[in-house]
This record gives C-alpha cells, structure tokens and sequence, in this order.
C-alpha cells in the first residue's frame, strides 16, 4: 500500500495528463505579474493575456501550440487578513489550468476533466461523489454533463451570472469584451465534515462538505454596449477559449482526504516543525498562529525567490508585511528571537523539485528572511515603547482610539488582539469599531493593487493604439530619422490635428527615439517638419512595439501623414555611457562578490546611472576600489562594443547574462565588450541580453566612480555611480570642498585626516570633562546625600523621593535617580530637571503595582511634555520642572 498522492505527484499527474491531450506543457510564470494591472501573478491565465487576445500561441524556447497546460504559482494579497482564520485560504496557491486558445471547446474541456479525476490511471475518485454548476441557460455544459458523462441531473445545480459567469454578472454590469460562462466541480467529502446536502448548497453556497476542486471557464462572447431598453448585447467572438483552474490545494486536501489546507503533506511538516521551535502544539482550527506562519513562510519564500525585494513600496512593501504577519504571529507563539528563517528549507524540500528558482535562490530566501525578522523584531520593540506612551497617558476606563490601534498595527507590526492584551494591564479598552475602520481603508488600497478581472485582462483605454503597426526603431544607428506620424493619440482617442501650445501622443512609423526600458529612459528631442516644430519629452512603447513619443507641438500644427525629422537630444551620448558602464559594473560586482550576486532593478539616466543587486553585507573600500579598477581597465582597454541579434539559446549557450524572471522572445540582442580584463588569475567579460543604446568603445565612457553603496531592502543594495563628464565633475567638487575644508582646519589635504583626527580626540576629551563636571554639579545639589529640596513621602501607598536640579541632563539625570532611590530608601526617585524629567521604581514597587511610565506621562502631561517607558524607569522632556513635581499628589 503506497498511501494517498503526494502534492507533488498530483501535480505531475495533472501536467502529464493534459500532455497526453495534445497540450504543451510551460513552466509556471514569475509571481512577478508578467504586465502591469497588478503587482503579482494572481490566476492561471494571466501570463496568456496576448493568447487570449488574439496573439500568435507561440512561446519562445517552447514552441507553437495553442493548448497548454501549467501548474501556475499565484499570490493573492486582497484579503490576507483571512488567510489562517480559515482552513482553506492562502495568499499564495497553485493553480493546475490547461488553456484552448480557439482550438478546442465545452466538451473536450468537461469529458477530460471527468476522465482525470474519476479513470483510477490518474485520480481515481469515486464519480458517485462528484457535482456541478453551470450558467442556468447554458444547455450545452448541461447536455455534455448529462448525456455525454452521465452526471446524474439532481448532481447538477444551475445559478445565474453572479456565480456562474466569467466575470462575474458579465451580461449585465459589464465590463464590455470577451466573457462567457463556467462550470465548477465539487467534490462530496462526506458527512463527516458536515451534515449538509447539495440542495442546501444551492440555498448557502457555503459547505465545508462539498468543496469546489475545478472551475472551467468558456470565453466565447463579446460582451457590447446593452440595447437602449438596457438588454445585454452578447455577440459571438470569431474563435472561442478555454480556461480552466483547478486549485493544487483544494484536489490534495480531497485526495489526501485531511481535514484542511493546512493537514496535507506540504504544510503539516512546516506547522509540526512550527510546533516543536515555539513548544506550542498545534491543536487544529484554534491554533491560528501556526497557520499563519506555514502558509505566510511559503508565500514569502515563493516570491523573494523570483526577485522580488522587501522594501517600503510597491510589490516589496505587500510582502514585507506578509512577513511581518507571519514575525507578529510567531511573537504571539512565544519566539522572541529570528525563527521563520529556520522554515525555509522545508519550503525548499516540499517545492524546490517544481520550481528549480526556490532551490537556486535558497540561500538568498534564507538570508533575505532573517535581516527582516531581526529588523522587524526591533520595531516590535519600538512599538512596546509606543504604546506604552500611549496608555501611560490615559486613564483608566478610558478608550484607546481605534486609529491609533491601526498605526500600532500597521507601522509596528501589532495585531489588535496584543493590543488590546496590554492595554488591559492598564484598565484601558480599545475602540474596535475605529479600528476596523481603518483596517477597511487599508484593505481597499490592497486589493486595487492586487485586483484581476476582465476589464485588466483585455484592456479599456488601448482602443485608440488598436490596429496600428509596430514602429520601425533606427536609434541603435542613427540618432536623427526621417518618419510619418501615423497617429495622435490624446485622453485615449485619436486626434485629427496637434496645433501649437498642446501636448499629445505621437506614434511614428520610423523613429530614433528609444522608449523606456531595460531600466533605460525614454529618449528626449525634437520632432520637425514643414511648418512646426516641437519637443519630445519622453518616449515609451506598448508590448506590441508601437513607439509612444509625448510631444510638446511649439510651432505650426502636426497633423497624421505629415513627414517628420526626429532628432534625438545629446542627453542620448551621456546615457550610453551610462548604460555600457551599468554593464561593466555588473560583470565586476559578480567578479569581486561572487556569481551568486544578481541584478534587482537599475535605472539608466543621462545624469547618473542606479544599480540594485542582491547581497548581504556593505561593500567594503577594497571591494569599491576593486570594482572601481576593474572598470576602470575595461576604460583603458578600449574594447570595441558590438551587439547582434540570435536565438535566445545561442545567446544562453554562449553565456549571455540574462535577468530572472524576464521575459525574452525566440530572437534576443546581446551586447558584448570584446575583451576581457584580469582579475586575481582569471579574466573577467562582460555579455547581456540588453535592448538599450550603448556606447562604440569603452574608452567612450571616460572616467567612473562609484559614489554610494547603501541598502534599500533586506538582501538588496544599491549603487549609484556616474560615468564620462559627470564622474569628472563629481569628483572635481569633491577635491574642492575638501580643500576648503582643509583651509578652515589651518591644513593641506594631505593632512586632513591627521588633522580631524586630533580634533576629535580632544572633542571626546571635552565631553567626557563635561559629564564629569555635571555628575559633581548633581552631587553637589544633592548635598552629598542629605539632598536639598529632597522631600520623601508616602504618595498612593509608595514612598516617594523628589528632587528639582538645575543643569542636568541625559545620562547624568538617571544617574542621580539611581543615587537617589539608593540614599532616601523610597519606592520610587523623582527628578525633574530644567527640561528633562526621570522617573525610577524599585523592582518591589512594580511587584505591588508600580509604573514609572504610566506616572512619567502624567507629570509630563502637566509640565508640557510627553514622555513613556518601562515599569521600573522611565523619562520624558518637559518645559516647567515645579509643575511637574507640583503634580505628583495627583498622579498618584
């Protein structure tokens, strides 16, 4: 007896029976979204955007078919917030799909679905337990179902376009475009998880009993503009698709028969594991944490492995925060130190053998993980600090509000349950109403970034670009060029004529302007012809190649047809440089770093050039002088800089740099550096797929320095460097400012160093000569022990010691607390000095209650200051120190 299929096996199963159908099987595109309607892959379809737009099936180092199949990873972030709250929600799934793109339809999409799951040569499951859906007036699903497969019709329920349409209520709401209507599988798991039937499905459409396990979609309308009496308009498109999703997670949970998601073979080691480092045993629907933290240590995991950065914006700042979900979670399990780093290699183990990337990037993952978790685990702590200012000064019965609950959660990492768990110990509520609130608003700006429907998939403003020819580029070769304009495009429509004083999109048939990309801007210039002139501000091309050049018309009026001159701005040359010099510092970073760093982002300017790259540490001013050498050398050398077009795995075979998860097409352009530079034994060279403009020889790049090397997110720095007059330049400013630095200090540059050296050794000297003239002065008021002014008194069931000094600050007023508390016997020292205030406690006062932060937020508040801290010390900045003091009968 084998026992049930693994994840892996099902997978494999699923790709080799749709193979045996004709389908070419593709590997499963980056979680990065392959275009630009959301920031990850979130369904199956998504990389198959142009196929199911009328594109050519045909797939660069694959092949031409239009069926294939793909087990897709897809990460969906619009409501995280129940992802482990659930038994069967995650934020990333696998989604097993095979796709027709106007080959075949309905019925080879229904009959092979049932032949998978029910023929005992692949899933083998009882067909007596299967069910379905389908659009109540799609006969022909019901006919293939009853007739062709001989599902019982009682098997078969029928809904209406909200849950059985594609988008959902497509016919009536819209949005216009292809649609069409689906038919979803249910599997029966049996009384055992739940009492209910497939009639009362049809009234709840909630069961944990019967579980969808496939959705297969039949794109076949184009939905048009509804009648005037508002009758949906539904024509017939001129080829019909198939889409078809079937959840990874959701066929194993059936076929592995677990209770849930988080019990199959993928996640019940990574919670066992979860369970042994916390010392929490995981007791199923109740022990939330571990969910949250198996399913968010895979999601994370996934996604860094294909490039992506944690960061503060965009795609880094979402997983960022699931991150830091799954560290929140973690500190709720009672793991104080770094841990979800240690979960990495189960991930590995139970993926890696699909996607070879997880495997490759282990390391990084690994590495990546931990520098947040210790970054996060510190904001944990600032946040501790934060609330207790906050609850310090309330009092108690008193109600936290709900917004300043969200900003505990949302920049610190605190979920509303510790929230409310330590505003608690201080008698205080929390508004739970304001709070979700906020949650809410956030929420909503996280599913527009994370959105997938229709109106992204097929597009709403690309009408007026429609039918236009890709344009012709000459910039490699030529920097001015003649060309026609064949379009002005403006607020999405096409316009007639551009007259003088407006701006609008120019689309040329043949243009010298590049258009933004590879990290590369878009060129800028002038456009001229008979008549008129005008400024190109940018330029920018669509996927399908078309040049998009904004146009700023400042003389005559531009009309299409008219022949034009484009003339690149000399912006182009420093660019160039700029671009060749990204390469050359690339090849040297991996030469100095190792092969193992990668390219995570550039940009290239005519002013300065970025570079982003994975690795750990901060480069050191050997391995910056080192980089800067190597450069330096390809300068020297003078190499000749060719580029040509071949097959993409030519270029690979020749080793071409090419950059993960990018996109390349059958034919790629390389450019190379012809020749090579010594570095410790070894020569090192320089080859990329690149479309960008680049300079004829090295030499052309002139001098480069590198200027900065900092870290933008954990694992991932960043350099900017300069090239050509901008590297002179820089340094020229450089040499003069810190000559005339030199000067002020009475010195040369030789003996700069030397001199700022001495300077701040007697600087040290001085402070520490300071503090100590300030510890006498605080003895001093003190009056040796006795203290004048010293007043002790029982205040609140605490005896309590005040002092009023004049002069102190910093470390020398704690110091006096300290003495304080020691010499007068009290419970608690206060000291209030001419803008600073500190409050201690002994460790026997805070066992009876005692809190020095909660008491420092009261004097504080009636001194015009705030302040907070720990039970036992605490300190805040004030403006009146006798109010104070004066406030110490009532604080206590």
């Amino acid at each position: 007896m084998t026992g049930p299929l693994t994840t892996s096996e099902i997978r494999e199963k699923y790709l080799q029976f749709f193979e045996s159908k004709g389908h070419l099987r593709l590997p499963s595109h980056s979680l990065i979204a392959p275009d630009p309607t959301t920031l990850f892959t979130v369904a199956g379809m998504q990389p198959f955007k142009p196929q199911f737009m009328g594109a050519p099936a045909r797939f660069p180092g694959y092949g031409e078919n239009r069926r294939v199949t793909t087990a897709q990873k897809c990460l969906r972030v619009g409501d995280i917030e129940n992802v482990g709250r659930t038994l069967r929600h995650c934020s990333l799934l696998e989604m097993l799909g095979n796709f027709s793109f106007g080959d075949y339809f309905k019925r080879e999409a229904l009959t092979w679905a049932w032949e998978f799951l029910t023929s005992p040569e692949w899933m083998g499951l009882d067909a007596s337990k299967l069910y379905a859906t389908v659009y109540e007036e799609d006969e022909e699903a019901f006919g293939i179902w009853t007739r062709e497969i001989g599902l019982p019709e009682d098997h078969i329920l029928r809904f209406g376009a909200d849950e059985n349409f594609w988008p959902a209520d497509a016919p009536k709401e819209g949005p216009n475009g292809p649609c069409g209507p689906c038919s979803e599988i249910f599997y029966d798991r049996g009384p055992k998880y739940g009492d209910d039937t497939w009639a009362d499905y049809a009234q709840t459409r909630e069961s944990a009993r019967f579980l969808e396990i496939w959705n297969c979609v039949f794109p076949q309308y184009d939905r048009q503009d509804p009648l005037p009496d508002g009758t949906p308009v539904l024509a017939d498109l001129p080829f019909k698709n198939i889409d078809t999703g079937m959840g990874l997670e959701r066929i194993a949970t059936v076929v592995q028969d677990v209770y849930d998601f988080y019990s199959n073979d993928v996640f019940a080691p990574v919670i066992a594991r979860i369970a042994e480092l916390s010392g929490r045993p995981y007791e199923g629907p109740q022990s939330l944490s571990h969910r949250v933290v198996a399913e968010h240590i895979r999601s994370v995991s996934m996604t860094i492995a294909d490039g992506v950065a944690l960061s503060n914006t965009g795609r880094g700042y979402t997983v960022r925060k699931i991150l830091r979900r799954a560290s929140r979670h973690a500190y709720l399990l009672g793991l104080r130190e770094p841990t979800l780093y240690k979960l990495v290699p189960l991930v590995v183990e139970k993926m890696g053998g699909a996607y070879p990337e997880l495997m490759a990037e282990e390391e990084r993952v690994t590495a990546a993980i931990r520098a947040e978790e210790e970054r996060f685990l510190k904001t944990l702590e600032g946040g501790t600090q934060r609330i207790t200012s906050l609850l310090s000064g309330l009092d108690r019965g008193a109600t936290l509000s709900g917004e300043e609950a969200f900003v505990l959660y949302d920049t610190y990492g605190f979920p509303l349950d510790l929230t409310k768990e330590i505003a608690e110990e201080y008698g205080i509520t929390v508004d739970e109403a304001e709070y979700a609130e906020s949650l809410e608003k956030a929420q909503e700006l996280a599913r527009a970034g994370s959105k997938y429907g229709k109106s992204e998939l097929f597009g709403g403003n690309q009408e007026a670009l429609e039918g236009l020819s890709p344009t012709r580029f000459v910039g490699y070769e030529e920097l001015e060029a003649q060309g026609e304009v064949v379009a002005l495009v403006g607020a999405g429509e096409r316009l007639s004529h551009l007259p003088a004083g407006s701006e609008a999109t120019v689309v040329l048939s043949r243009t010298p302007f590049y258009a933004e990309g590879g990290g590369e801007v878009g060129d800028t210039g002038r456009l001229e012809w008979d008549g008129g002139s005008g400024l190109v501000r940018d330029t920018r091309k669509t996927p399908a190649g078309v040049f998009l050049h904004d146009v700023l018309v400042e003389e005559g009026e531009l009309r299409p047809g008219v022949a034009v001159r484009g003339i690149v701005s000399g912006e182009r040359q420093a660019i160039q440089r700029h671009h060749t010099a990204t390469h050359l510092l690339h090849a040297a970073l991996r030469a100095v770093l190792g092969s193992g760093v990668r390219q995570a982002g550039s940009l290239v300017a005519a002013e300065r050039l970025r570079f982003d790259y994975t690795h750990g540490a901060a480069l050191s001013t050997d391995e910056v002088a080192g980089i800067e050498r190597l450069v330096s050398r390809w300068v020297s050398a003078n190499f000749p800089v060719t580029w040509r077009e071949m097959p993409l795995e030519e270029a690979r075979a020749a080793g071409a740099t090419a950059l993960f998860g990018e996109k390349y097409g059958d034919t790629v352009r390389v450019v190379s550096v012809e020749g090579g530079v010594p570095f410790e034994g070894r020569t090192v060279t320089s080859m990329e797929l690149c479309g960008g403009a680049h300079v004829r020889r090295t030499g052309d790049i002139g001098a480069f320095v590198i200027m900065s090397d900092e870290n933008v997110a954990a694992g991932v720095r960043r350099i900017e460097a300069l090239a050509g007059e901008a590297a002179t330049a820089w340094m020229r400013e450089r040499l003069q400012t810190a000559g005339r630095v030199a000067g002020l200090l009475n010195t040369g540059l030789d003996g700069l160093e030397a001199r700022v050296a001495g300077l701040q050794a007697g600087l040290k000297a001085a402070q520490q000569e300071t503090a100590q003239v300030r510890r006498q002065l605080a003895e001093a008021q003190m009056g040796g022990g006795a203290g004048a002014g010293q007043q002790v008194r029982d205040l609140g069931g605490f005896r309590v010691a005040a002092l009023r000094l004049s002069g102190i600050e910093g470390n020398e007023l704690r110091g006096a607390a300290d003495k304080l508390l020691d010499q007068s016997g009290a419970d608690l020292a206060v000291i209030a000095s001419d803008r600073g205030l500190v409050v201690k406690a002994t460790k026997d006062a805070v066992g009876r209650g005692a809190h020095a932060g909660q008491l420092v937020g009261k004097l504080a508040a009636a001194a015009g200051g705030k302040g907070g801290g720990r039970p036992d010390m605490a300190q805040a900045g004030i403006q009146n120190p006798e109010a104070a003091l004066g406030a110490l009968e009532t604080a206590l």
